[in-house]
């Protein structure tokens, strides 16, 4: 039988001061721990098992010896019982931490979850207009269905009544609503807000529900873009208007580059000794830096602007510290009476230089800066080709600058008509 210390009065009990473990008597391995620093509180020393415990039971003077000796008893009752007091207090405290859990996300629905996830994410989104599309979206078709819904009671049922209204005539933006529902869901459920497979999500759950494939209600079609034959006609003609968005769009179809990235172009960014523009990483679709070759033709066009004060854009809007808008080189286009827009011209260049050159496809997928889909290639491609692409815009500026072969400027080969 373990010994146990003379039982402690009340007023003895609040006499202890010297720092460390004093026993009070009453119940085996009660203790009074007193701290340096003055404070008290109560410890009983057991042995769980073959383990040695010191549980607490709570402060002195909250504690009082009595009710002190009362807890370190009912402790000691436990274990004779073969139960563990510490184990059951961390199961006792996992079971609140539960069901605060729960209770919180009580309080979660699908528009606090949404507000939260886009608040989270917008700072990693390279266009600032990102946020506010998707809270537009998720406004305009998710919110009048499950906004107010607890977000842990949203159903596959509630998915389809926001996708079937409009996936034959806006399937691209209730395909994109969709798929931010799915993340906005996937984000509730690490958070613990809810539980279950996603509702929202396509392959092995939506796309067995009856909808028509995307690709039979929305076809891909590419952007409007002009035949390469008719280039030439079409740079001459634009050489012949004035302003700066004639002079980017200009810029666009010599460089193959996609709009946004001539728009923001700047001239820190021209090497006009090394004829290399070069793109920074965050300004690309892909995050990569990219260097594009100047032709002959490009540092021409170049050499011709002006650089105005304020600002180092090369194509200042109305506001010089402002670029100029899609929409000005989309009006150059339209007051030409052309049915094309910027962006379709790197589909021409593309084009043109699948069925009219020599070129890999890596050439001009690079050109384009794009990704290799090739992984074998991607992963044994570890130069630009660089010198490749300079040779191969240089050949593309010569097409578009020379004009078709048409019956009055063809040569006869060997005297033959």
């Amino acid at each position: 039988m373990p010994r146990i210390a003379k039982e402690l009065g009340a007023l003895e009990v609040k006499r202890l001061a010297a720092p460390g473990y004093h026993a009070v008597g009453g119940v085996s391995g009660l203790m009074l721990q007193v701290t340096p620093s003055g404070a008290k509180s109560w410890v009983l020393r057991v042995t769980v098992g073959a383990k040695r415990r010191e549980i607490g039971l709570g402060a002195y003077p909250g504690v009082g010896v009595a009710l002190a000796r009362e807890k370190a008893q009912q402790a000691r009752d436990e274990i004779v019982a073969g139960l563990d007091p510490v184990a059951a207090r961390v199961t006792a405290r996992e079971s609140i931490r539960q069901q605060q859990i729960e209770e919180k996300a009580m309080q979660w629905t699908f528009r606090s979850c949404a507000e939260a996830y886009i608040k989270l994410r917008a700072p990693g989104w390279r266009n600032p207009k990102h946020a506010s599309q998707w809270a537009n979206t998720l406004e305009t078709y998710a919110y009048p269905t499950i906004g107010d819904l607890l977000v842990r009671n949203i159903n596959i049922g509630h998915i389809t009544a926001i996708m079937e209204p409009h996936w034959t005539t806006k399937n691209e933006t209730i395909n994109r609503v969709r798929n931010r529902i799915e993340l906005v869901l996937d984000w509730a459920k690490v958070r613990k807000y809810r539980t279950g497979e996603n509702p929202a999500r396509w392959k092995g759950n939506l796309d067995k529900a009856g909808f028509a494939e995307r690709n039979k209600v929305a076809p891909v079609t590419g952007h409007r873009a002009l035949e390469a034959a008719e280039m030439f006609g079409f740079m001459e003609r634009l050489r012949k208007v004035k302003g700066y968005g004639a002079r980017c769009l200009e810029f666009v179809v010599l460089t193959a580059c996609r709009s946004g990235e001539a728009r923001l172009a700047t001239w820190a960014e021209i090497d006009l000794a090394t004829k290399t523009w070069t793109v920074p990483g965050d300004r690309m679709k892909s995050g990569r830096l990219q260097r594009v070759p100047l032709t002959d033709e490009v540092i021409k066009l170049l050499e011709s602007l002006p650089r105005m004060d304020g600002t180092d854009l090369i194509f200042p809007g109305m506001k010089k510290d402002k670029p100029i808008s899609e929409m000005t080189m989309t009006k150059v286009m339209r007051s030409m009476g052309v049915d094309a827009v910027p962006h379709g011209f790197r589909a021409t260049f593309s084009s043109w230089c699948a069925s009219s050159t020599a070129y890999p496809s890596e050439v001009r997928e690079m050109a384009l800066a794009h990704a290799i889909k090739d992984g074998t290639v991607a992963a044994y491609q570890r130069s630009d080709l660089f010198e490749k692409r300079r040779n191969l815009m240089a050949d593309w500026a010569k097409f578009i600058n020379t004009a078709p072969a048409v019956a009055d400027n063809v040569v006869p080969i060997r005297g033959v008509a």
